[in-house]
């Protein structure tokens, strides 16, 4: 059974809350045919066209809504729908209210022709405006979701969900069957596959999604809340390195950074499989929202993509998953091209961007090579030197070769204690100069991977302890870790954005210099 325009903003919206912004269809060319389908739709469907927009509350948020009508000849768009549609996205951006889109369509309407099917561009020029104002735009599919619809302003979402069991695709079933003579596969335009295949980032039934709306729209649209005296941080510079420690009391021997860990041994520590990764921060996070794959088709189990709070500091968190890799399982393309969809979301909602490194490496393989892994890594670092948004930077644990290069450019840089980071593992190193792996404790101490080392040559801002081992307190380590970020969120969000780049740039141009 097919979800209506108004259930829709009934489950979605404040009771009582919605107000119509529509006026009456402009008119269009229309036979006397086409002229008694429209009133047999409009009986049917109980509204003057397949569009319903306005604006209402969302727990108490003030938020603009479009809403397609699947009961109005299928939901289709013509130049009159497409018109309401459009005005509706301009008065969102003028009122500069977030947005919420709803399609359900069999596409463009056929009876009005190409006229209607490209209206489409209008429709997408006036999200990518809203877009570019930086005032989020989120999209909720429902059954069916087909064609120029899909293909346009269905597929533009900041984030976008889908209706469990959608049906979800350019091209209908039907139609394919009778351009080609065969049926479509099956289970291939469905919310299901189109979420296993990175083009859409959850699939949930419409009470979920507006709490995930809540959520992100919390994130996006509400300032850095301040810090509490709990959530703060205090810096012991000791031997010019900071450590930074969250505001409640830990126990067991500090891993000072005077202290002479050998890096062989923090290479052992960060592949304990019981260290803490980015999911037990997220787990100290607060409004979280998964996202998921690149929208554009492609998904990395590797790697873990979210909205999020820190200490109340929003932000977009991106990075590398420790239980998601294995020496089989590595980070692909895929997962660079997702990295670069959160620094162009982090961009342009003005967002913090969070990246955590924690990488055993990235993939060695054709597959990889042919899907331009290389040019991604380069793409990841030119955007990040570059992006206008704050940007932090945390090295978690392992950091080996380009896929951890890849994430590191940032206005600050952390690492936890035993973090380090590496063209190629020690062992891979080890192969290279003596041609065994018996050498990578020696390539690790000659190669200044260490965090303290990090830290003496520029690389790395601050230092987060471990008491000794983050896996031996992993609680304690990410909640200092989690402060540790906020502090530093906090921090560059207080400064001008040009002087952040201008100061970022000018960092990475002087890597490696003598001071």
């Amino acid at each position: 059974m097919k979800t209506s325009a108004r259930e829709l903003l009934g489950e979605l919206l404040d009771p009582g809350s919605f107000e119509s912004w529509d006026l009456p269809p402009i008119p269009v060319q229309a036979s006397s045919a086409y002229r008694a389908e429209l009133d047999v739709a409009a009986m049917k469907a109980g509204i003057d066209e397949s569009v319903l927009t306005g604006a209402g509350m969302l727990r108490g948020r003030p938020v603009a809504v479009i809403a397609c009508e699947f009961a109005f000849l299928a939901g289709s768009v013509g130049v009159a729908a497409a018109e309401r549609i459009v005005s509706a996205v301009e008065r969102a951006t003028e009122l500069g209210l977030p947005l919420l889109a709803s399609p359900t369509s069999g596409g463009t309407r056929m009876q009005e022709g190409t006229v209607a099917f490209v209206q489409m561009v209008k429709i997408a020029g006036a999200v990518a405006v809203h877009r570019s104002a930086g005032y989020p735009y989120l999209v909720y599919l429902r059954n069916p979701t087909m064609g120029g619809v899909f293909a346009s302003w269905g597929s533009l979402g900041h984030m976008t969900f889908a209706e469990p069991g959608a049906l979800i695709g350019f091209l209908g079933p039907r139609v394919y069957k009778a351009l080609y003579g065969r049926s479509f596969p099956e289970g291939v335009q469905t919310a299901e596959n189109l979420y296993h295949s990175g083009v859409i980032d959850g699939v949930v039934p419409i009470s979920v999604f507006r709490r995930i709306a809540h959520r992100a729209l919390n994130v996006l649209c509400d300032g850095p809340q301040p810090l509490t005296e709990m959530d703060g941080d205090t810096r012991d510079f000791d031997n010019g390195v900071g450590i930074l420690q969250a505001g409640h009391e830990l126990r067991g021997p500090a891993l000072q950074v005077g202290n002479d860990v050998p890096a062989w041994q923090s290479v052992l520590i960060s592949r304990r499989a019981d260290r803490p990764g980015i999911r037990e921060l997220l787990r100290h996070a607060t409004d979280r929202v998964p996202l998921s794959g690149t929208g554009q088709g492609e998904s990395d189990r590797t790697v873990v993509h979210a909205l999020a709070r820190f200490r109340g500091q929003p932000c977009i968190v991106f990075g590398h998953d420790r239980a998601g890799q294995s020496p089989d399982q590595t980070m692909g393309p895929a997962a660079l091209r997702e990295a670069r969809r959160a620094m162009h979301l982090a961009a342009e909602l003005h967002v913090p961007l969070v990246l955590v490194i924690d990488t055993i490496g990235a993939s060695l393989s054709r597959e990889a090579e042919e899907r331009g892994l290389a040019p991604e890594i380069a793409r990841c670092l030119a955007d990040l030197v570059t992006l206008d948004t704050p940007t932090v930077s945390v090295l978690l644990g392992q950091g080996s070769g380009g896929g951890a290069l890849a994430l590191l450019p940032a206005d600050r840089v952390l690492a936890a204690a035993n973090g380090w980071l590496a063209p190629l593992p020690p062992e891979g190193a080890s192969a290279i100069v003596y041609r065994d792996t018996l050498h990578a404790p020696t390539m690790a101490a000659r190669q200044g991977i260490r965090a303290t080392e990090l830290r003496s040559n520029g690389i790395v801002d601050r230092i987060v302890p471990e008491y000794p081992d983050a896996a031996d307190e992993a609680v304690d380590f990410a909640l200092r870790m989690v402060s540790a970020i906020a502090a530093e969120v906090a921090d560059l969000t207080a400064k001008p954005l040009a002087e952040l780049r201008a100061v970022r740039q000018l960092r990475y141009r002087r890597l490696g210099l003598p001071e």
